[in-house]
């Protein structure tokens, strides 16, 4: 169902890596401007599609419009009932587009879905891993409907990017994260994006209780506890 915007301080726009310089302006303003041009993201996983949708609807929630996020993914086989819910809201981000390509009714729920929208001046953000032509899609008026939106496609970020993330969310944190550390992280804990991420919220509540920084003789100690590799200590 619709979640409940509490988005985290991480899904941001000032927090977003790697974008396209068009690429957050065509997202400011769909979440801020009336009659802005839709919008379809697209990219593999861990791009950053997820990030982009909260932050459009936090864009949009900060401007004083109402906002709603929708994983499809969680309402697969019963979208008709959860997009029947959003109509009282100004932006909605549909995320994962892919989970519900090829079920002809929620294709249909979808379809009606986004010609309601567009008659009553909403703002809609799509994501999903393909483009419309890409998506396993049955019906065809669908899928010309996504391909009238603006596309925007996302590319993994590389080292240097990855590096960047992981600086500016330990910065947002009050985190000391040194270079060294930086290198023990993506070669003994992996480049997966999401993974990393992820392990700053631990790190971070291991640190304040330790008071200590983000060394890499910390790290081998948070996250490599009796030698077992990160996240089976416990």
């Amino acid at each position: 169902m619709p979640l409940a915007l509490r988005c985290p301080p991480d899904q941001r726009f000032e927090a977003f890596v790697g974008a396209a310089p068009d690429v957050l302006p065509q997202l400011r303003a769909l979440a801020t401007v009336p009659g802005a041009d839709w919008c379809h993201l697209s990219g593999a996983a861990a791009t950053g599609k997820t990030h982009l949708s909260l932050a459009t609807c936090a864009e949009a929630e900060a401007h004083g419009h109402r906002a709603a996020y929708l994983p499809l993914a969680s309402a697969r086989g019963r979208l008709a009932d959860a997009l029947q819910s959003l109509h009282e809201y100004d932006l909605i981000a549909l995320d994962g587009l892919e989970a519900v390509a090829g079920g002809r009714d929620d294709e249909v729920a979808l379809f009606d879905f986004h010609n309601r929208a567009r008659a009553a001046g909403k703002a809609v953000l799509y994501a999903a891993r393909g483009l419309p032509a890409d998506l396993p899609l049955v019906l065809p008026d669908l899928r010309s409907r996504l391909s009238q939106c603006v596309r925007i496609a996302l590319a993994p970020l590389d080292e240097a990017g990855r590096r960047a993330v992981l600086r500016l969310r330990a910065q947002r944190r009050g985190l000391g994260l040194d270079e060294a550390a930086l290198d023990w992280l993506l070669r003994r804990v992996g480049r997966d994006l999401a993974t990393l991420t992820g392990l700053l919220d631990r790190l971070d509540r291991a640190s304040l209780a330790a008071q200590r920084r983000l060394t890499v003789p910390f790290l081998r100690e948070v996250l490599d506890v009796d030698g077992r590799g990160p996240g089976r200590g416990g």
